[in-house]
Formats: C-alpha cells, structure tokens, sequence
C-alpha cells in the first residue's frame, strides 16, 4: 500500500507586518504535523514585497516544503515578480502554471499549481465571443487551463497528485458569495483537466464567503481560505 501523505493547507492569510508573530506561531505548528504545507494565494494584503517578507520569514528554515501559488491580491500593485522573489528567499516553491514533483518519505508528490482565473460556471459563463477585451479574459483563463492539463500530464505517474489554485474550479465551494460576483470567483472551465486526472486532491482560495467542500466527479474540493475554515491551516490525510 502507498504511505499517506499529511498535508496542511491555507487560503488567503493577506500577510501584513501586524500578523508577523500570527503567522510565525501558525506556520511553526503546522510544520510540526504535516508532511507539506500548501499556500492557496492572496499571500499578502496589497502584494507588496515587504508583507511578501512577513510570510518568507515565517516558512524560513521550516522542517517541510512550502508550496504556494500567488491569487488576485498578490497581482494587485503589479509587482508580482519581487513577491515571487521574496517568498522564494524564504524557501517558498511559488508555482506559476507550472508543477513540482517532491520525494516525501517514499512518495513521490507531483503538485501542479497555478492562480486560475475568472469566467464563470455553465450557464453563465464569459464567451469567447465579442469585443477584445472579453476574448483576451477568455484567453488567459484557457492558458491556466491549458497549464493544468500540462502539469497533470507531468505528474501523471506520482503516488500523490494535487492541484493548486487561486480561483475556485467549481461553484459549490463559492455558495455563500453573493451570486452576482460569482463570475469574478473563479471558472468552471478550469474543472475540465481536474474531472480527466482526477488528482487525490484540490485546494483552492478567494471565496470567503463560500463552502469548505465540493468535488468534481470523486476528486474532493476544498475552499481552504481561512475565513472559510476558520483555522491557521486545514489538515488532509492523503
């Protein structure tokens, strides 16, 4: 039989200086009983890389790998690269339509992370139809499709495989936001890839207001943004 694999999970911490000592209790704690920590963007507050720092120094020198992927509010001050770079200073792996794949006593864990993006779930979805501006929305949601199906190709063969995002890929795990805005939470679109790998797991942010769980088909979906679960991180057992 495969070993199981401990992974604690956490959405939208908005890192700032005032949570520094927060952050450096919850991530310590983690570390102590997971086998991986994983990080499902909006990372900072305002994406500025001093509160990038704050997080850096709480995973910094921490006794298991840190996996993150960036969400709308790290983009916010269009300086994504310099908190990619400070978060990578603390020993972060940032995914960014891409995968890793780690060795964790004996099993191989293949993650494949990227932010997602908006557009919609059937039935009011954003076209690929009329003005410019629209099309280019509907083209970056498909090259984070695109990236999903590529990472999950890579990793195909790994005991463990999880998928990583920002933006939810369904709307059960959004119920709860206000149905106008739904659009703007994620895309269904990006459950395609998800449904045909079927990885053991999918954590996802950016939904405050939605639901802890969903699937698609049997893959389990989870909302782990911390004002969802209400804890520094969620624990799975995979």
């Amino acid at each position: 039989m495969t070993p199981t694999l401990r992974v604690a999970a956490a959405g939208d911490v908005h890192a700032v200086e005032p949570l520094r000592e927060r952050l450096t209790r919850a991530f310590a704690a983690a570390a102590d009983d997971c086998d991986l920590i994983l990080l499902a963007g909006d990372l900072t507050t305002h994406g500025l890389p001093e509160q990038a720092a704050v997080l850096a120094d709480a995973c910094r020198g921490l006794s298991v790998p840190v996996i993150a992927v960036l969400g709308n509010h790290d983009h916010h001050s269009g300086r994504p690269a310099e908190v990619t770079a400070e978060l990578e200073r603390g020993g972060v792996i940032v995914l960014d339509r891409d995968h890793t794949i780690l060795e964790l006593s004996d099993i191989d864990v293949g993650i494949v992370g990227t932010k997602g993006f908006v557009g919609g779930f059937p039935g009011a979805e954003i076209p690929d139809f009329g003005e410019p501006a629209l099309r280019e929305i509907y083209r970056e949601t498909s090259a984070e499709v695109e990236a999903l199906e590529l990472g999950l190709e890579a990793v195909a063969g790994c005991h463990k495989r999880i998928v990583l995002l920002h933006y939810a890929p369904i709307s059960d795990t959004i119920v709860g936001e206000p149905e106008g805005i739904w659009a703007f939470l994620g895309s269904g679109r990006l459950a395609g890839p998800i449904g045909m790998h079927r990885p053991e797991l999918v954590v996802h942010g950016h939904a405050h207001h939605g639901q802890a769980k969903g699937s698609i088909g049997t893959v389990p979906v989870y909302n782990v943004a911390v004002h969802v679960t209400g804890q520094d991180f969620v624990a799975f057992t995979i």
